[in-house]
């Protein structure tokens, strides 16, 4: 233990030192804290909506005001003038959608005959084009409840019809999230991401200085075991990125007012054992990695991109496809974004992390192992 302790001193004694080391550990996690949390946002907002109202009465304008009182669209650059063709305003760009009301709106709908309004999408993007088509049917049927209109509707699949009032209402209650703030979707996945990449990064920096320094030819001559060393110097970049993750989650509820829904022990735990399986994936690359670029390029090709795209952060897992779904099942940060966004918005607790945390313990012993041997193989050399 006292080999152990002794190496963990030194490398923290180094990191110290080391001020571009230090703003690589601290500066950029927050500056990446601070890109992703306001940068991604999975709704779409301000969406240009062009209308074109032939009918122009008190009812086809309360329509019109229904859809931009959602606060979901702008009013496109340029108006639809007479009966100018509202699908060149999509074609150039200039709107994502556009609404064509009828000449003969109000009067159908006064005599109780359906009223079909002509809803453009642009679906180049087809989620947005999935939320646009939900947004605006969804605010059709308010409208028409608090209007108490009622008409008799044929369905129809080429056009969005103004529906009829109907004879289900669901009372739907949001819950764990019922203000819908995006910040508590996104923000415990960015820790997630950031807890990653950055002590595995720093980690994998420092075992390959060793080599570019010749200092691991001593390590090799002395009589310090592999394990030793790597427990050493893993121990010293845990406490980093210990301190790190309390930087990142005083910075998230400053900023985000997250708090925790329920008890703080498994995020702690889960963040302890997190931290530990990163810096295990940092030491595995700084084995293997001859010099200080290519550990940087691994660690950013598979550590950064496996935490961003097959963890969940932004994709529903069921949505990656196969064999890529098989990778994502040794996916670290897949576990610990569970743990995260059950710590600040389900609240669940054990019951409902424990595999999480089961597996992170199962993939950190299994990446240390394998420093551990890769190690020992280059002592032998």
């Amino acid at each position: 233990m006292q080999r152990i302790f002794s190496q963990c001193i030194k490398e923290l004694s180094q990191f110290r030192r080391d001020r571009l080391t230090l703003a690589l550990a601290f500066i950029l996690p927050l500056m990446t804290l601070i890109i992703f949390g306001f940068a991604i946002r999975l709704e779409v907002q301000n969406i240009p909506l062009a209308i074109q109202d032939l009918d122009n009465t008190p009812l086809s304008r309360a329509y019109i005001e229904r859809l931009f009182a959602t606060n979901k669209f702008i009013a496109a650059n340029e108006q639809v003038q007479g009966y100018k063709a509202p699908e060149l305003l999509i074609d150039r760009g200039i709107a994502k959608t556009a609404i064509i009301i009828p000449s003969d709106f109000n009067s159908r709908i006064k005599n109780d005959k359906a009223s079909p309004v002509q809803v453009l999408i642009d679906a180049t993007d087809t989620n947005n084009a999935r939320v646009i088509n939900n947004i605006i049917q969804s605010t059709t049927r308010a409208f028409l409840r608090n209007s108490q209109i009622q008409t008799n509707t044929p369905s129809n699949t080429s056009s969005t019809t103004l529906p009829n009032t109907d004879k289900i209402i669901p009372r739907i209650r949001i819950w764990f999230n019922p203000g819908r703030k995006e910040s508590l979707y996104i923000v415990p996945g960015v820790y997630a991401l950031i807890l990653w990449v950055y002590p595995s990064l720093l980690t994998a920096i420092a075992m390959v200085r060793e080599k570019e320094q010749g200092t691991m030819l001593q390590v090799y001559a002395s009589d310090l075991r592999a394990t030793e060393l790597l427990l050493g110097k893993g121990l010293a970049y845990l406490i980093v990125a210990i301190g790190q993750s309390f930087c990142i989650m005083l910075i998230g509820a400053i900023i985000w007012n997250l708090q925790l829904a329920g008890s703080a022990m498994p995020l702690i735990l889960g963040t302890l054992i997190f931290t530990a399986d990163a810096v295990a994936f940092g030491l595995l690359i700084g084995v293997r990695a001859s010099n200080q670029n290519a550990a940087i390029q691994v660690v950013s090709l598979i550590g950064f991109l496996t935490a961003l795209l097959l963890s969940g952060f932004i994709y529903p897992l069921s949505n990656i496809p196969f064999p890529l779904s098989l990778v994502s099942n040794i996916v670290p940060a897949r576990y610990y974004i569970e743990i995260t966004r059950d710590a600040y918005v389900r609240g669940t607790g054990w019951a409902g992390v424990w595999f999480a945390l089961g597996m992170l313990v199962i993939l950190g012993l299994f990446l240390f192992n394998m420093a551990r041997v890769g190690l020992k193989k280059m002592q032998l050399l």
